[in-house]
């Protein structure tokens, strides 16, 4: 039995090297996606090899700790657009329906996404005078 390379897996899994599509054309834009892809696979498995002698970060474990950092994220973001299409766009908010299709939601999921807090972040983010004030905070 052949021992794993679990650097190497890890790469793979979090950068795929594309597979044609059955009959289609290799075009410069899929070889090219191809390359970066084995390129990412290779760098990425350097740098968790490097973690696992320097630090004895487990390979498997960091990445699926980024991973999951990275799913919260994105729902914060999910929230925060949805919350923008409610509260912030005038005249007429977008309606939850297309909200909720476009986030992969329920009509009442869509509806209870977001929070007083995500609506504040939102204005901030988006208000000029707020990011004058936090400008000058700086």
């Amino acid at each position: 039995m052949t021992r794993r390379d679990v650097f190497a897996d890890v790469a793979a899994i979090l950068y795929p090297i594309p597979q044609p599509e059955p009959g289609e054309e290799h075009d410069d834009g899929f070889l090219a996606a191809r390359d970066q892809a084995a390129e990412d696979q290779e760098h990425t498995a350097e740098n968790l090899r490097a973690a696992w002698d320097g630090a004895d970060q487990d390979p498997l474990i960091g990445a699926l700790a980024s991973a999951r950092y990275a799913k919260e994220e994105a729902e914060q973001r999910i929230r925060e657009l949805i919350a923008y299409g409610r509260e912030f766009v005038q005249p007429r908010p977008y309606t939850l329906g297309d909200l909720a299709a476009a986030a992969g939601m329920s009509i009442s999921g869509a509806r209870t996404a977001y929070s007083h807090r995500d609506v504040a972040r939102v204005a901030d983010a988006t208000d000029p005078v707020a990011e004058f004030v936090q400008a000058a905070r700086v």
